[in-house]
């Protein structure tokens, strides 16, 4: 059931404080729920032919374009001597292990073992293979239960095939925890950190939704001084920073995924669309990339956004490297405290954080807030 947070949000008066209480798991040690689709890479970066590494949650993972263009996602080790399969090379439709060439199909089984005779028994039935798609310039995979690929949907990125908007796409690592992701883009309270870039925004939470498997927060934004970065207009059709105005700006955590949509003031429909997801990339899940795709409304002189891009790209990246100094911080701070010692007192963030927590899965034993060590070897692995 969806609670509107509404009227609580209109009258100024937040939840009850809360912090993590004995016994609650922390955050940092619940793992992303496998049974969806994760992007693992970008469809140009699996070239025909050729083999890409990757990986989901400590994970490690082939990918692999056959000559039918079709890539093919298999577990990274050979079952002969457990060689990367990612040091290999395709044959066709198949995928040869470097070092004494077994072959391997799409579906994880091997086809041939060169030195082998029919007669010298059955080979070993193979390596995992993952469910794979291809969607909007992404490659996915499904690292969960195989049986549930089919019925799970991708994500919905509406825009994406839209005429009206033109596509960036991002592809970043961060040393962090994916919670810590989903509640920077949540919390737009920290537009001080990004004071140098996009001068003074006053945010105003306007109301917001959570339920089971969601959070949905709408602000206002308001430029209320300082320098006006022109690439953040051009971003909202002359929104954000670009005239004093003032901008809807609504977003969502849809678990495992995030949107954001800007609406400019007296505009029916937003003119930047984003959808982002946080994939861990380690076993620890204390590293994150993170794939954007940012939907950008096209002018009415389409030429101006053609040249205005290189501009709007290196906005969007500063913003982006503050975020992720921030979020990189934060990481830090409970690597070296070993628990989550947060004082949060937005109760968005903490409706967000309740969805990550019970959507999510456990790492482990030590998963609980109780933990008062981190894993030293872990911690030492996510040194800069």
């Amino acid at each position: 059931m969806t609670e509107n947070r509404s009227d609580e949000v209109a009258r100024g008066r937040p939840r009850e404080h809360r912090n993590p209480l004995p016994g609650l798991p922390d955050l940092r040690r619940v793992g992303a729920n496998p049974d969806f689709w994760y992007p693992v890479a970008l469809s140009r970066g699996v070239r025909s032919g050729r083999v890409a590494a990757t990986a989901f949650a400590g994970e490690r993972i082939a990918l692999f374009r056959g000559r039918s263009g079709a890539v093919h996602a298999l577990e990274d080790r050979c079952a002969h001597r457990q060689v990367p399969l990612s040091m290999g090379v395709v044959d066709g439709e198949t995928l040869r292990c470097c070092y004494h060439a077994w072959a391997y199909r799409g579906d994880g089984r091997i086809s041939q073992i060169p030195y082998l005779s029919k007669g010298d028994g059955r080979p070993p039935r193979g390596v995992r293979a993952y469910p794979v798609r291809e969607a909007y310039g992404l490659v996915f995979v499904f690292p969960g239960d195989p049986e549930k690929a089919a019925v799970t949907p991708l994500p919905d990125v509406p825009g994406f095939a839209s005429s009206k908007y033109r596509t960036m796409t991002f592809s970043r690592t961060v040393r962090c925890h994916y919670s810590f992701m989903h509640e920077n883009l949540l919390d737009m309270n920290h537009q001080f950190l990004h004071r140098g870039v996009v001068g003074r925004l006053q945010p105003k939470l306007l109301a917001y939704e959570s339920g089971p498997r969601s959070v949905e927060a709408r602000y206002l934004f308001t430029h209320t001084g300082g320098k006006r970065n022109r690439s953040a207009g051009l971003l909202a059709a002359e929104g954000i920073g670009g005239r004093a105005s003032s901008d809807v700006m609504t977003i969502r955590t849809e678990y495992p995924y995030q949107t954001l949509d800007l609406v400019p003031e007296k505009a029916d429909h937003p003119a930047l669309r984003l959808w982002a997801v946080y994939v861990p990339e380690d076993a620890e899940q204390r590293t994150c990339h993170a794939y954007g795709l940012l939907m950008i409304e096209k002018p009415r002189i389409s030429a101006a956004l053609h040249v205005a891009w290189p501009f709007i790209r290196h906005f969007t990246e500063r913003v982006f490297a503050e975020d992720r100094m921030a979020v990189e911080a934060e990481q830090r701070a409970w690597d070296e405290q070993g628990e989550d010692r947060n004082h949060e007192v937005f109760s968005l963030i903490l409706d967000v954080r309740d969805v990550l927590r019970t959507n999510g899965v456990p790492l482990g034993p030590a998963a609980t807030a109780n933990a008062r060590a981190c894993d030293t070897r872990a911690c030492d692995d996510l040194v800069p």
